[in-house]
């Protein structure tokens, strides 16, 4: 280290060795555990599925309205928080965005023990006390899992190319726009087909149809 001069480049020279120092000796039931030095804020995130256990990434929160399925919500959540404790946050972003406070949100399991109150939380599975517009509203909740599945294809949401923890941030607001703006696309070039066919419906000629009998022994040409 003698050898190196003084600035910026030092920092990160002392910075890494610090990062390779904690590598080197972190147990494997060790908290803040490093997986990857180029980046350290990287999250070991358990599944739960058998075809997948973990995911090694940084948390994103996702909300979307109940009927179009707009992103109106979406942040990085580095330190891999509980869901139920992130809820807070994700309602004050889309209020934020909004303009307007959800009266409700439809929410699955992994938020029990929330602690917001200003807002009507229906958890994925409750059955007591809902009326039937409440547990149409419930059913919904199932949409977003292939919301994120395109995020996740189309959208590139599966790998984030920008670094740190503000990097991550970046990227999942971008993949939340460019969601909108593909439903939004999609949505016009149905509308523009319909246009056409109707267009092209109208200006057919008009052509006459009827049914007849054939005697026996003439013949029909064509």
């Amino acid at each position: 280290m003698d050898d190196v001069p003084q600035g910026p480049f030092r920092e990160r020279v002392l910075d890494t060795l610090v990062l390779v120092g904690r590598l080197l000796h972190q147990a494997p039931a060790s908290r803040g555990k490093i997986y990857v030095l180029h980046e350290p804020e990287v999250d070991c995130i358990s599944k739960g599925k058998a075809r997948k256990r973990y995911e090694f990434g940084t948390k994103v929160s996702l909300a979307t309205t109940i009927d179009e399925g707009f992103v109106v919500g979406m942040r990085a959540l580095p330190g891999n928080p509980y869901d139920g404790h992130t809820l807070p946050e994700a309602l004050e972003q889309v209020a934020i965005l909004t303009g307007q406070t959800p009266n409700l949100a439809v929410v699955d399991r992994g938020y029990r023990g929330h602690p917001v109150s200003e807002t009507k939380v229906l958890i994925s599975g409750t059955r007591r006390g809902l009326n039937p517009a409440l547990k149409k509203l419930l059913r919904r909740r199932s949409a977003i899992e292939p919301e994120i599945g395109h995020m996740k294809t189309d959208g590139r949401l599966s790998r984030c190319p920008l670094k740190g923890t503000t990097g991550d941030a970046i990227f999942a607001v971008l993949c939340g726009c460019g969601h909108n703006i593909r439903k939004i696309l999609a949505y016009h070039r149905a509308l523009l087909a319909c246009i056409l066919a109707a267009i092209y419906a109208a200006t057919l000629p008009g052509i006459r149809t009827g049914t007849g009998n054939l005697a026996h022994g003439q013949r029909c040409s064509a």
